[in-house]
């Protein structure tokens, strides 16, 4: 006897046009280029349990990018005038690239925000990266913001994604980025179950007791991230759940933004509609910002991206997860 709901599973996401029950994809047109974010490097210095792209010490799948590699980004924005006011950075451990202070001096040298995720672990408290990063802050202010993954404000739980001996160290990262005056974020994850409420009144009390400037309250100063668990089962988007969802396609990540990687061993980086996806060649949309405005075919539509992939639904659409504001 046909599991028909095990064969509807094993069909979902495998048509970039059609869901596996036959209703049309959801799709994102591009409504302006507002975030830029460019991958470091997939090499971290810890191993999460569940890391949105799988980063380790091991996992060097994307290269460092260099500094000429994102300077050709940044010489794109400028020259064809687009509406980009942040460039993101993020990896792996954006730290561990050794170009990154160039790559951040170039950015905010060229008036754009600066966000860089990090776990503020000993890649970011090398001396030669404190100095660095003092230096970038006196000269631009905060229009550098360090988010730094908590990802709870108890350290069992923290130590139950990030592994041990993780805690306590990221604590003293975010220690010296706030006793150094840097614009600073925190991003949490939701996977414990705990609500909303209580986990932001849990961030604002370790924020107060360290002195941290943090308002926990703020969903731009602390990010909350749905859990990624592709073991769990997650529904198709379709052109009717805009509706159903009371939701726009300009309330997904992919209408704003988009993500640079450089593949181990490719001769230049590519651009890919966002940062949850960067292994899957079907989601290449070319080696510049304008080529990829045009993507046309598979995966995308005029530029527009289609909903197919199941980070799609459960982080953006139904998580409402964004990495940037």
């Amino acid at each position: 006897m046909i599991d028909v709901a095990l064969e509807t599973r094993k069909k979902k996401f495998s048509d970039p046009d059609w869901t596996a029950t036959g209703e049309r994809r959801a799709q994102v047109p591009l409504d302006a280029l507002r975030t830029l974010w460019i991958n470091t490097g997939s090499l971290c210095n810890i191993e999460c349990r569940n890391c949105y792209i799988e980063s380790s010490p091991e996992n060097d799948r994307l290269a460092y990018i260099s500094r000429a590699e994102v300077a050709e980004f940044l010489d794109e924005i400028a020259r064809d005038h687009l509406p980009t006011r942040e460039i993101g950075f993020t990896g792996g451990e954006p730290f561990m690239n050794p170009d990154i202070l160039a790559m951040l001096g170039d950015a905010l040298a060229r008036g754009h925000a600066v966000l860089v995720l990090t776990n503020a672990m000993q890649p970011m408290q090398r001396p030669r990266m404190q100095s660095g990063l003092i230096a970038l802050r006196e000269a631009h202010g905060a229009r550098l913001v360090i988010r730094v993954s908590l990802d709870h404000y108890r350290k069992a739980l923290h130590e139950e994604e990030r592994g041990v001996d993780t805690y306590d160290k990221t604590i003293d990262g975010i220690d010296w980025l706030a006793c150094n005056g840097f614009a600073i974020a925190l991003a949490g994850r939701t996977y414990c179950g705990e609500s909303q409420v209580s986990l932001r009144a849990g961030y604002a009390r370790l924020a107060q007791k360290r002195c941290w400037p943090v308002d926990a309250n703020d969903p731009v100063q602390l990010v909350l991230f749905p859990e990624m668990d592709v073991r769990v089962d997650v529904p198709e988007i379709t052109t009717s759940c805009w509706g159903i969802l009371h939701k726009r396609p300009s309330d997904v990540m992919c209408s704003s933004s988009r993500m640079v990687v450089k593949r181990k061993g490719a001769a230049r980086p590519v651009v890919l509609p966002c940062t949850l996806l960067p292994y899957d060649p079907a989601f290449e949309m070319g080696g510049a910002l304008l080529e990829a405005g045009h993507a046309d075919g598979g995966m995308f539509d005029h530029g527009a991206v289609k909903l197919c992939h199941p980070h799609c639904a459960k982080f953006c659409v139904l998580g409402g997860g964004s990495c940037s504001a």
